[in-house]
C-alpha cells in the first residue's frame, strides 16, 4: 500500500480527459464490432435456423445439407435463417459442395400456397459442383436466371411491362470460374446496397446486378441456403458472417 504522501504525488488526470478517453473507448470497441460483423451460426448447432431435420444437420463445425438415393427431397428445400430479415448487408461464408447444385437465398421470401415451409424464392447466389453457374445471380422462383458470371446486369421493364437484361461484359466467364475450389472449401460474398447486388467467390467478383425492375424487386427479405433436388449430393457452410 503506497504512503499517502505517495498518493500526493500521484499526477492528477483532470476529469474532462478521463471522460474522453472512456467515449473514445467505448467508440473503438463499437467500431470493432461493427467491423466484425455477427456470426449467424455458432458451429455446435442450428439454433436460429429452421429446415428440414431429414435434410440438415450440423457435423464436423459445419452445416451439412445431405440428399440422398435413400432418402431424397421432394424438390427443393431450404434451411431458414429465422432471426431477421436482410435489407442492406454484407455476407460473408465459406461453403463446399459434392454433387449437384445449390446456392445462398437472399432478400427471399416463403414460397405460397401450401407447402412444408421450407421452400423459397428470390435472389439467389448460386454455386454448383460443375463449371457453369456458381458465381451467378439466380431467382429462384423470381426470374430465373438473372445475371452470368463475368456480367454486369440492368434489369429494367419495358413499356409492356415485360422484362428486359442489358448485360455488360467486365470479365471472361471461364477465366473468373478457375477462381472457385472443386471439392473444396470456398469464400462466397454477397453485398447488397440499394438495389445493387455483387458477388464474389474467393475474392474474385463473379457477377453484378442492378434490378430496376420496380415491380418484381425486392428491397428486404430471408437468408436461406438451398439444397437442391435430384442426384445425391452434399452441401456444407460454415463461418456466416453478416454486416
Amino acid at each position: 500500500m503506497p504512503k499517502k504522501e505517495d498518493i500526493r504525488n500521484v499526477p492528477h488526470i483532470p476529469l474532462f480527459i478521463m471522460k474522453f478517453l472512456t467515449l473514445f473507448s467505448f467508440a473503438t470497441l463499437s467500431f470493432l464490432s461493427a467491423d466484425s460483423g455477427r456470426s449467424l451460426f455458432d458451429g455446435k448447432s442450428l439454433n436460429g435456423w429452421d429446415g428440414n431435420p431429414d435434410h440438415w444437420r450440423v457435423e464436423n463445425g459445419a452445416i451439412l445439407g445431405e440428399n440422398t438415393k435413400e432418402n431424397p427431397t421432394k424438390g427443393n428445400t431450404f434451411l431458414i435463417w429465422k432471426d431477421g430479415t436482410l435489407k442492406d448487408f454484407d455476407l460473408t461464408l465459406e461453403y463446399k459442395i459434392e454433387g449437384g447444385n445449390s446456392g445462398i437465398q437472399y432478400r427471399s421470401f416463403l414460397k405460397p400456397g401450401k407447402q412444408d415451409g421450407w421452400r423459397i424464392g428470390g435472389y439467389q447466389a448460386d454455386f454448383e459442383s460443375g463449371d457453369r453457374f456458381s458465381g451467378i445471380c439466380y431467382g429462384e422462383a423470381f426470374r430465373g436466371i438473372l445475371s452470368m458470371r463475368g456480367d454486369k446486369t440492368t434489369l429494367t421493364l419495358n413499356e409492356k411491362g415485360k422484362l428486359q437484361k442489358k448485360a455488360e461484359k467486365f470479365g471472361d466467364a471461364a477465366e473468373i470460374g478457375k477462381a472457385v475450389k472443386k471439392g473444396e472449401w470456398n469464400k462466397y460474398r454477397i453485398t447488397a446496397k440499394g438495389f445493387h447486388f455483387t458477388q464474389y467467390i474467393n475474392g474474385v467478383k463473379t457477377t453484378e446486378l442492378i434490378d430496376n425492375d420496380e415491380k418484381t424487386r425486392r428491397s428486404e427479405g430471408l437468408l436461406a441456403f438451398q439444397l437442391h433436388a435430384g442426384p445425391p449430393m452434399k452441401v456444407y457452410f460454415r463461418n456466416v458472417v453478416l454486416k
